[in-house]
């Protein structure tokens, strides 16, 4: 063997042993056999082919490391094209004809609302790494395992960036899924306590075409908040960064926060979509750099070009990390189960029952189940524990995305709030601050000021401002241009009111409307004037 070979073999026997703790435990002769474990993926999303390459190689890894061990993971992977009826479909047919004893996945937290039901009724666990939506509680279905966090763990991250940057009001955008909504009554919550309002709320239909995104765009455009919180797939939210670049709303002026459902998986995103992104913020978990993780992304990417020869590359991600871990769990949980016996006892048959209502319950479901709660470890991903029936919280990383690239500008802990440095002395909540403690943001339009969260919408009715010249003109005076027949006022009134608009967290359009002639005469006394407020006149002379 030369010696690169041996550097590679020692490589991988060092990434191996990190992550099982050490070499294969003294194996005790507990009943020997296999544990039939189904997975459902979207085997046509981005999302769902970097999640199989991770538990293929999840599960060459694991039993590299422990070759002694008398319990083997068989997996059985089926394809959801992210239909919940389908992916429903084919946990009942792993339940039925393959004898499952869990099942890792499905990908999406609707299709996840189905198959936990049908695992919890057959005491079969059900392990999402990718289902973030809060409804799915585990008081509700106990053998479901969230091996990731919900959405509402990250909300608290996108009001402390919003706080941070001194933004009043904010408008999500969301995908019309249980996906998208599930963040929403979270994210009011967050925004509530530091003082941020959300005016208006922006779902967009996952099956939406590009003309109806734009439409939806121009709707916004007509609106003065300028700051927007993104929660979708990156299908759709492809699609919404590359319409609303050429509608010119990557410029100037905006802001974008992404949260982590495209943040995560940034860098696999097409580069013609990330140019359109330039610009925007991001929030996603935070994964510990280490040279087993550097090693076995290098791994992974090969893999991955294996598995997919027409995709471009991408890499591992949160989820495929997760994905990755999630074996290991389960892998250690079924050693130390007795697979003796291990059958499935078919429900009291009833009249008129389905498949659903006749399908067996695994008799050693309840012993998988706390194993899997019980083991704990450090895994590619970070802390892995499910005690809670989920990871427990985590760091958040806060990304800007810089000429399609992502740049670290620095990370939101619930102790420390926003900090540039995770090893910061001197932790505070750092939101209360007017300045947030980050590297610099490159903002839309290559801008390095500080978007001011608003700006005079594109459409929209006018603040009518009556003015008339004052027996003063320093303190007021009207002018009237004879080409645009525009009026104009200057004075220390009218300085007043103008920097008392700017001072306001929102737009107020507005235009100034002569109480004067052409000659600029007035047209009465000042009670006269003030009098048209009451009377709803418009234009002086004419009512509304």
């Amino acid at each position: 063997m030369d010696t690169t070979a041996k550097t590679t073999s020692l490589l991988l026997l060092m990434v191996l042993s990190f992550l099982g703790l050490g070499v294969a435990q003294n194996v005790t002769q507990r009943g020997a056999g296999i544990l039939n474990v189904g997975a459902i993926l979207n085997l046509q999303s981005l999302v769902g082919k970097i999640a199989r390459t991770s538990i293929l190689m999840a599960m060459e890894d694991f039993y590299e490391v422990h070759r002694n061990y008398t319990t083997k993971l068989v997996l059985h992977i089926r394809g959801s094209n992210g239909d919940n009826i389908q992916a429903a479909s084919e946990a009942v047919d792993l339940l039925e004809n393959y004898s499952v004893r869990a099942i890792i996945g499905p990908q999406k937290s609707s299709e996840a609302t189905f198959v936990s039901d049908i695992g919890n009724n057959s005491q079969v666990p059900v392990i999402s790494f990718t289902a973030t939506n809060p409804a799915l509680l585990s008081s509700n279905v106990p053998y479901f395992l969230r091996a990731t966090l919900s959405d509402a763990a990250q909300v608290k991250s996108l009001a402390a960036l919003i706080k941070a940057y001194g933004w009043r009001e904010v408008v999500p955008i969301y995908e019309e899924t249980d996906f998208g909504r599930g963040i929403i009554p979270y994210l009011v919550d967050a925004l509530q306590e530091v003082g941020v309002s959300m005016p208006y709320r922006s779902g967009i239909s996952q099956s939406a075409n590009s003309d109806q995104v734009e439409q939806e765009l121009y709707k916004l455009m007509t609106m003065q908040t300028r700051v927007y919180i993104v929660h979708m797939s990156s299908t759709i939210g492809s699609i919404l960064f590359t319409k609303a670049k050429e509608l010119g709303m990557m410029s100037d002026g905006y802001a974008w926060i992404l949260t982590d459902g495209m943040a995560n998986i940034i860098n696999s995103i097409s580069p013609l979509v990330l140019d359109a992104m330039d610009g925007a913020l991001g929030v996603r978990f935070y994964v510990p750099k280490s040279k087993e993780l550097g090693y076995f992304t290098t791994r992974w990417t090969m893999r991955y070009k294996q598995d997919n020869p027409n995709d471009p590359p991408t890499e591992p991600s949160i989820f495929g990390l997760r994905g990755y871990d999630t074996i290991w769990t389960l892998a250690q949980a079924a050693e130390k189960v007795s697979m003796i016996n291990a059958i499935s006892q078919k429900q009291q048959q009833r009249k008129n029952s389905t498949c659903l209502g006749t399908l067996g319950m695994s008799t050693i479901g309840p012993k998988l189940l706390d194993a899997i709660l019980q083991h704990k470890f450090k895994g590619l991903s970070g802390d892995f524990d499910l005690t809670n029936r989920q990871l427990q919280f985590s760091i958040f990383q806060i990304i800007n995305v810089v000429r399609s690239e992502s740049k670290e500008i620095g990370f939101w802990t619930a102790k420390g709030g926003i900090h540039r440095n995770l090893n910061q002395n001197g932790y505070k909540d750092t939101y209360l601050n007017s300045i947030p403690d980050l590297s610099p943001v490159v903002w839309p339009g290559e801008a390095n000021i500080v978007p001011k969260g608003w700006q005079f919408p594109t459409y929209g009715k006018r603040l009518r401002v009556g003015v008339r010249t004052s027996g003063y003109p320093e303190f007021m005076k009207v002018e009237r241009d004879p080409v645009t027949n525009v009026t104009t006022a200057t004075g220390y009134a009218i300085d007043v009111f103008e920097e008392v608009l700017k001072q306001l967290p929102y737009a107020i359009p507005y235009e100034y409307v002569a109480f004067d002639n052409a000659q600029g005469v007035s047209h009465g006394t000042y009670n006269d004037f003030v009098y048209q407020v009451h009377l709803g006149v418009r234009n002086f002379g004419s009512p509304i």
